[in-house]
Parts: structure tokens; C-alpha cells; sequence
């Protein structure tokens, strides 16, 4: 094998070639690489940030909830206090009502079984008298 002159133009035309292709290709491409190396770990953390502030708000979704479950329990146990003391409220009113009620038609009933005593009474005397009348077959005064 003999080592001439074109081997020697072909070596240094091969570096030049190198030479430019590192210029005008690889140099370029690293950038780029490195520029989205840097984009890719930007979004990788925004990313690890994001689900972080999810689990945080996932956290605190969690606690409000279970604080307005809470208050829910205790407007609910309120209102059926409420309730239950309105209801004995109103049955006591009812139960007042009844008995107000009650002792007016007790009243007006024994007033008209005195008044029907009293009617009776008098028809009775009055048929007592027309009874003896009759019997005796004169007045009776």
C-alpha cells in the first residue's frame, strides 16, 4: 500500500468536511438538545408542582368537606332540637286548647242539663198536677 498524495488531499477534505458538518449541524443540534433538555426538566418539575398542588387541594377539598359535614351534623342536630321543642310547644298549646275547649262544652253542658232539670221540673210538676187532677177529677192548687 503506498501512501500518496491523494490519500493525504482525501484526510484533509474529510477534516474539513468534519469541521463544517460540526459547524453547521452538530453545534446547532446540541444547542437544540440542550435548550429542550431544559424545556423537558421545566416541565418535568411544573409537572412534580402541579401534582403537588393537587394532593394539596385534593387535602384541603378534603378538610372543608369534612368541616362543613361537621357543621351539616350540627345544623341538622339543631334543627331537630328545634324542631322537637316547637313540637312540644304546639302539642302543649293543643293539649291547653283541648282543655279550655273541654271545659267550655263541660260548662255549657252541665249548664243545659240544669236548664233540662229545671224544663223537666216544671213539666213534671205541671204533669204531677194534671195527673192528680185528673185522678181526683178536680183543681188542685
Amino acid at each position: 500500500i503506498s501512501i500518496n498524495e491523494t490519500l493525504i488531499v482525501q484526510l484533509i477534505s474529510f477534516l474539513i468536511f468534519l469541521f463544517i458538518i460540526n459547524r453547521i449541524m452538530i453545534r446547532p443540534l446540541r444547542k437544540v438538545m440542550i435548550v429542550r433538555d431544559g424545556h423537558v426538566d421545566r416541565v418535568v418539575r411544573e409537572i412534580v408542582e402541579s401534582k403537588k398542588k393537587i394532593i394539596d387541594y385534593r387535602q384541603q377539598i378534603e378538610d372543608h368537606e369534612r368541616v362543613v359535614k361537621k357543621e351539616m351534623q350540627t345544623l341538622n342536630q339543631d334543627l331537630e332540637t328545634a324542631g322537637k321543642k316547637e313540637a312540644k310547644e304546639i302539642i302543649e298549646s293543643a293539649r291547653k286548647e283541648i282543655t279550655v275547649i273541654k271545659d267550655g262544652i263541660t260548662k255549657e253542658i252541665n249548664e243545659k242539663i240544669k236548664e233540662a232539670k229545671k224544663s223537666l221540673d216544671r213539666e213534671t210538676e205541671s204533669l204531677a198536677d194534671s195527673i192528680m187532677e185528673k185522678v181526683l177529677e178536680r183543681r188542685v192548687s
